[in-house]
């Protein structure tokens, strides 16, 4: 066996170095991407709950209204009967 050559081995772990560098900046812009998607996510999350809170203010009055509303018919029916 004969000793590699030790210009070869240095272009060899040059390119190797290459590779790696390009691997982790692919890596590195997708781990951004997410990044980026997790901020608009969380940002959909916050306005979703504040829109959900607001319907849940609004929403209140319908039990309400609807205990008056029986309770107006009952009055009704209850003052027909009597005259």
């Amino acid at each position: 066996m004969t000793d590699p050559d030790p210009n070869d081995v240095a272009l060899e772990l040059e390119r190797l170095r290459g590779v790696v560098e390009a691997g982790f900046a692919r890596l590195d812009g997708r781990l951004d991407l997410l990044a980026q998607r997790d901020d608009q996510t969380d940002k959909q999350l916050d306005e979703h709950g504040r829109r959900l809170d607001s319907l849940e203010r609004t929403r209140w009055p319908l039990p309400s209204l609807a205990v008056l509303i029986g309770a107006a018919g009952c009055t009704l029916s209850a003052w027909q009967l009597i005259h």
